[in-house]
């Protein structure tokens, strides 16, 4: 388990410095009120696990990491785009993200908006002028960050979460809206790291999969955390989708087995490694599949 948190730390802090190099400044004819709103969210950046993911799967496929920093820069500012437009009034009106009043509680509800906006503008144009690669590996880093981030996605996902408050729905329903809100960066961050070595097809596929099937794995443990802890420990407030009548895979499974099904997704995103060869990359993706189920924050 020490090889995932040792290499998450040092991917999170070159994801920091790529990300506070490309963040637009005020001198360069910026709004001060929108840059602080951007950095604001972006700066508070959590775990960097998608970065990370970006990171390591460039590493599994044989690439370069200075290759993958902006795609991993991008995708950190497409994730922050995410929480600002999700805690929103109009969404799902939350206060607190990571241990912080949310954007919009500091900024107002027009400028958390636009700042919204703007990072996903500003993911895309830094994905496109990625200089490690080629005009055919950004073209295509583009078009599937758009993708993912769209309508088959994660705005999507979050239409599916706002149609499913106050009703039950079933598994598979549910397993449909984590896949587009919460699984489509996962799987976009790991597809990210394969195009920065090369766009192998093949690969690609694999990787999506993997994002997905850990993405799933991520969210059933985020309802088991919903449950146990506190927002101190969670940075974020607990028991919103309670509050809201939305289905968790805890309420339809109960605890024991939502666990369960976790754990049975980890074993399966560890299987679909087996075709890597080894590497101290694929050592910390499995490690990462053994952390998202005994995590406590």
């Amino acid at each position: 388990m020490s090889l995932f948190p040792t290499r998450l730390s040092a991917h999170a802090a070159l994801a920091n410095e790529t990300l506070e190099r490309l963040l637009p400044s005020h001198e360069e004819g910026y709004d001060k009120l929108l840059r602080e709103a951007m950095a604001y969210s972006v700066e508070n950046g959590g775990k960097r696990l998608r970065a990370h993911l970006v990171m390591e799967f460039c590493g599994l496929c044989g690439g370069e990491l200075e290759a993958c920093l902006p795609y991993a820069a991008g995708i950190e500012m497409m994730h922050a785009f995410s929480l600002i437009h999700d805690d929103l009034p109009c969404m799902d009106n939350d206060t607190l993200r990571r241990g912080k009043p949310t954007n919009h509680v500091v900024y107002g509800e027009s400028t958390a908006l636009l700042a919204g906006d703007a990072l996903s503008l500003l993911a895309l144009e830094t994905v496109a002028g990625n200089p490690s690669c080629g005009d055919a590996e950004n073209l295509a880093a583009v078009k599937l960050l758009a993708s993912y981030a769209g309508c088959l996605g994660m705005c999507g996902g979050q239409q599916i979460d706002l149609q499913s408050e106050n009703k039950q729905i079933s598994i598979d329903e549910l397993e449909a809206l984590v896949h587009k809100k919460t699984g489509a960066l996962f799987a976009a961050a790991c597809e990210l790291g394969c195009i920065a070595a090369g766009n192998d097809e093949k690969r690609r596929e694999t990787a999506k999969q993997f994002g997905l099937t850990t993405g799933l794995a991520f969210q059933i443990a985020d309802d088991l955390l919903d449950l146990r802890a506190d927002a101190s420990t969670l940075g974020k407030t607990p028991g919103k989708d309670a509050e809201s009548g939305k289905s968790t895979f805890v309420s339809l499974l109960g605890e024991a087995e939502a666990y369960d099904y976790a754990s049975a997704l980890c074993k399966k995103a560890k299987g679909l490694l087996d075709g890597f060869g080894h590497s101290e990359a694929k050592e910390a993706l499995c490690a990462y599949c053994d952390y998202i189920i005994t995590r406590t924050y």
